[in-house]
């Protein structure tokens, strides 16, 4: 098992914002200065980040579907605080606000088809009559739930799924690739749908995957006394999106290849690349990293290395002036000249990323039996994070390695379920720069 070792060099260029200042966009290489006369493979940090909104009025509209898994498994303490989560986003949503109730079983109930939120204790009196009972159509739920934010499909509104569940889709489609798929086409029309698994038999691949594909959050309640918090939280999200339909194309200058994209899904042609996002949050930095190859220049050169261009609309829906930012790189013969610009920043992003492509690969060695070899790579990679935390300053790194060695001692049978379904947890928080 090799993990990599890296000179991890970065340096912020200064940031572009359009006209509104509803975005900023950021570029910066690992090191802007580089050795002379020396190829290189180095780091691009691509970075958006949503401007605060003064006042709460100025929120756009949203559209919300909470689906509700009801199977048999949801009994007890899970369908009650779900009850309470549900009733919680009810109060917090305004009048303009478009809300709808599902909940699944074998089949979908529509609770409260998608409408306005008027009568708040009607809502609340349908929330209340929920039961248990049945197996898990996740992805009819989730279908349905898709096919009630399409009635007031607006793109001033904040269209979202939010679903809970317990258990395995053990009715109809049930691969983390059909839901992705059922992710990607929501993310088509402007749709993400956020995850939430509940205890300790959810699907956490299938979970995930939809969110990830949908450009939503994913979150793990270990109990259920965790489900207040994270509508919570997830609701701070969607109240706070600032731009939406966000797709930015980076054209990297002669000499500058992109290799590959370590954290997110991005489309590489020759020399251009592009990503996009459904929403930015307000005070919230979204990035993709890239890894780079370039070409050598002489001492005292400079080349233009990189313009990064993002298009978006407002959150009411209206276009935004793109914003633009380049990049350059200069070539120096001074090593002291290329250490001074280190970046701490983009480099703990880095070494945050390479930590979870290594835990992704402990995973899978894992789920073939190969117990021994996973703890070794985990608890590799936990020195290789500590080494960074050290030389870099990094808190979050420092807990970074503690939580990858922790880990690494509950791979056993006993421990080894709720260990992945927090990995995975952990590695969509990570590449998707999740705010909880």
């Amino acid at each position: 098992m090799i993990i990599k070792s890296l000179l991890l060099l970065s340096t912020l260029l200064p940031s572009a914002a359009d006209a509104h200042g509803v975005l900023k966009l950021r570029a910066g290489f690992s090191n802007p200065v580089l050795l002379a006369n020396t190829a290189h493979t180095t780091y691009l940090k691509i970075a958006i980040e949503g401007e605060p909104i003064e006042q709460a009025s100025a929120r756009g509209p949203i559209n919300l579907a909470v689906v509700i898994d009801r199977s048999g498994s949801m009994g007890g303490d899970k369908i009650e605080r779900a009850k309470e989560a549900a009733m919680m986003v009810v109060d917090r949503l305004g009048p303009n606000d478009i809300l709808s109730v599902l909940a699944y079983d074998d089949s979908v109930t529509v609770l409260v088809p998608a409408t306005k939120v008027g009568d708040r204790e009607e809502i609340k009196a349908a929330i209340a009559r929920l039961y248990v009972g049945g197996s898990t159509a996740l992805f009819a739920g989730v279908s349905k739930g898709i096919s009630e934010v399409r009635k007031f499909l607006d793109a001033r509104r904040t269209n979202r799924v939010i679903l809970l569940s317990d258990g395995q889709a053990n009715v109809g489609p049930s691969s983390p690739n059909e839901l992705g798929r059922l992710g990607m086409s929501a993310a088509k029309e402007g749709i993400s749908i956020t995850t939430i698994g509940i205890g300790l038999g959810y699907n956490e691949d299938l979970m995930s995957q939809l969110a990830l594909k949908s450009d939503g959050n994913h979150a793990f309640a270990a109990n259920a006394a965790d489900l207040n918090r994270l509508f919570d939280s997830e609701l701070g999200d969607v109240m706070s999106v600032c731009a939406k339909g966000v797709v930015v194309q980076i054209d990297f200058g002669p000499g500058v290849k992109p290799m590959r994209a370590l954290n997110r899904e991005v489309e590489i042609h020759g020399r251009t690349a592009t990503f996009t996002l459904n929403q930015v949050y307000a005070k919230q930095e979204k990035y993709v990293l890239f890894e780079v190859a370039v070409d050598p220049g002489k001492a005292g050169s400079e080349r233009d290395a990189v313009l990064a261009t993002a298009r978006f609309k407002n959150r009411d829906g209206s276009d935004a002036s793109p914003v633009k930012v380049q990049g350059r790189v200069a070539f120096t013969a001074a090593a002291a000249e290329i250490d001074a610009k280190e970046d701490r920043e983009v480099q703990v992003a880095v070494t945050e990323s390479i930590a979870v492509e290594n835990n992704r690969v402990a995973i899978e060695l894992r789920d073939q039996g190969k117990l021994k070899e996973a703890q070794e790579r985990m608890e590799q990679n936990s020195s290789y994070v500590d080494q960074q935390a050290t030389r870099l300053g990094s808190k979050k790194l420092k807990s970074l390695g503690q939580a990858t060695k922790s880990n690494a001692a509950n791979l056993d049978e006993q421990k080894w379920n709720a260990t992945r379904k927090q990995m995975r947890k952990d590695e969509h928080e990570i590449n998707t720069q999740q705010s909880y």
